[in-house]
């Protein structure tokens, strides 16, 4: 009864589940996209959208100045007219700009506004409780020079910001839109955020359920895109439906026609029933334990080596994944920029991490949990609730370190309690994390002690404990040519290999189920939804259903 009453509820602003037979789709969306989201967005202010659902609805109301391709990872121009032009350090970019864009409410997309979106972004505003975006570094200011011309100033050499202009993070935003508080951006003000994208905020049940329609005059789609002008389908209908098991089962009763986050032990489940399951990377930062290095704890290189070799990687996808999520080879996934193979580092050798214990002074005690001048090797780790069966990947190294006598205890609650705490090195040590963004400066995004900082290398003062670390990543962000960012993230690749800092799980998709009938959906290159090229074929799906 659970069951159903959750269906029921999740389902129900949609369509009447129990009436419908397969074949049905709710009154008047026999063209429009139903698609089903384990969580809802928080909020769709840009450089905010880094959380899956915030970002999978930012991305179908936004255009950006370029366009990244999902799968070569190269970047063309979109509302900019022409890639742009950056001088040798790149400190000053010269954007040249479409001036036949229009945002939904009709107001034009114009050089002035161009400027103001970036100068928000890049600089944020404290009095609305706006970030800046972690993805745009050193941000001076923006400059309209002509009417169609664009360009803006960096304080250092700032190379990331070319792929940051092709982001969701940097989704361009009508002066109004321009105008709101954080408040402005969250739940309940959907209809508020306007874009000049090929979809519109239609409306918004708080929570629960967000519809999208198409806009019908949308013709500036990035040249690189095969399908131009309006979208072919009429809209997008976000619900919300926590549970897996509705959403498998409103894919196979063909009531939705894309779910999001499938577990690996539904995939070939799924795949018996004709459901095709799509699977894309993210291109950037793997899943991944960061330890707090400067945790008494985890001070000893040789504990924090313990640990890595007392993980069985290999052992946990098996039994909890799929061939959806290939091992990690380094920090970096293959397929992210400047990935470097580490992986001689990280293999699984329960008898080195013994060693390694014992020669650091840590006894098994009375009850199998390791001794230290009394204190026992007890660690706490994060739940990490956006990632795949974060819960499941801690119950197993829970299991596997402590028949080491290393103890895990896994911190509980919700998103906001597990936020709070992972800023805490007292109260989580192992951090669970992955950041996605398809460029060098990913890395930093991840470590850096001005962005996330995984490891929290900083004290009370702001000073980097590991100043050398912190150079190295500074060194991404701040070396303007493309073989010195390269050979920058290469080497903090090796550096946090050297230091045992980090380890590596898997390469982490985001995993679509998509009914049959439904064609051209293709994740962005962060793995995001985008819907612009998706179109319906009933006819279809309705003959696979027999």
């Amino acid at each position: 009864m659970k069951t159903l009453r959750a269906l029921a509820a999740t389902l129900a602003a949609a369509f009447a589940l129990a009436g419908c037979s397969a074949a049905e789709r709710p009154d008047g969306e026999d063209n429009v996209l139903t698609y089903l989201e384990p969580q809802f967005f928080r909020t769709l202010y840009p450089p905010a959208a880094g959380f899956y659902p915030n970002g999978g609805v930012v991305n179908q109301l936004t255009d950006r100045l370029l366009y990244q391709d999902p799968e070569t990872l190269e970047l063309s121009p979109w509302i900019a007219t022409e890639m742009p032009k950056v001088n040798a350090d790149a400190t000053e970019y010269t954007f040249n700009i479409r001036t036949d864009v229009t945002y939904s409410d009709g107001s034009p997309l114009t050089a002035e506004n161009v400027v103001a979106n970036f100068d928000l972004f890049g600089r944020g505003d404290k009095s609305r409780t706006l970030t800046s975006s972690e993805q745009i570094a050193n941000y001076d200011h923006g400059e309209v020079v002509d009417e169609d011309t664009v360009k803006f100033y960096f304080t250092q050499p700032s190379p990331g910001f070319l792929q940051a202009t092709s982001a969701y993070n940097a989704g361009l935003l009508s002066d109004s839109t321009l105008a709101l508080d954080n408040e402005g951006f969250g739940p309940g003000n959907a209809v508020n955020v306007i874009g000049s994208g090929p979809f519109v905020v239609e409306s918004e049940e708080i929570g629960t359920d967000l519809k999208l329609k198409t806009r019908e005059d949308y013709d500036w789609a990035p040249p690189a895109v095969k399908h131009q002008g309006r979208a072919e389908i009429d809209g997008v209908h976000y619900i919300l439906a926590a549970e897996e098991s509705v959403r498998t089962g409103a894919i196979l009763s063909g009531q939705a026609d894309i779910a999001r986050q499938i577990s690996a032990p539904q995939e070939p489940l799924l795949k018996e029933e004709g459901i095709n399951i799509i699977a894309r990377g993210t291109n950037s930062m793997n899943n991944q334990f960061a330890f707090r290095f400067d945790h008494p704890l985890l001070q000893d290189k040789r504990v924090r080596e313990a640990i890595i070799h007392g993980v069985d990687r290999e052992e946990i996808l098996r039994v909890l994944f799929s061939e959806s999520y290939p091992l990690a080879t380094s920090t970096v996934a293959k397929t992210g920029l400047a990935y470097k193979d580490q992986s001689a580092a990280y293999g699984f050798d329960p008898e080195e991490s013994k060693r390694l214990l014992d020669e650091a002074g840590w006894e098994p005690g009375p009850d199998g949990i390791r001794v230290k001048d009394g204190e026992r090797l007890v660690l706490r780790t994060n739940t990490a609730l956006p990632q795949p069966r974060s819960k499941e990947v801690m119950t197993m190294v829970q299991d596997q370190l402590g028949e080491l006598g290393i103890g895990i205890q896994v911190n509980a609650g919700d998103q906001a309690t597990q936020n709070a705490d992972a800023k805490d090195a007292g109260k989580v040590q192992i951090y669970h994390s992955m950041v996605g963004r398809a460029d060098y400066d990913v890395i930093t995004s991840l470590y850096g002690i001005n962005n996330r900082d995984a490891f929290l290398n900083q004290d009370a003062e702001g000073t980097p404990i590991d100043a050398h670390l912190q150079e190295l990543l500074d060194a991404v962000l701040d070396t303007p040519d493309k073989e010195g960012r390269i050979k920058a993230t290469e080497e903090v690749q090796d550096y946090i290999t050297e230091q045992a800092y980090a380890l590596p799980l898997f390469e982490e998709p985001v995993v679509y189920a998509v009914r049959p009938g439904i064609s051209g959906f293709s994740p962005e290159s962060v793995a995001r939804p985008w819907f612009y090229e998706v179109s319906i074929d009933a006819a279809a799906s309705d003959e696979e259903e027999k």
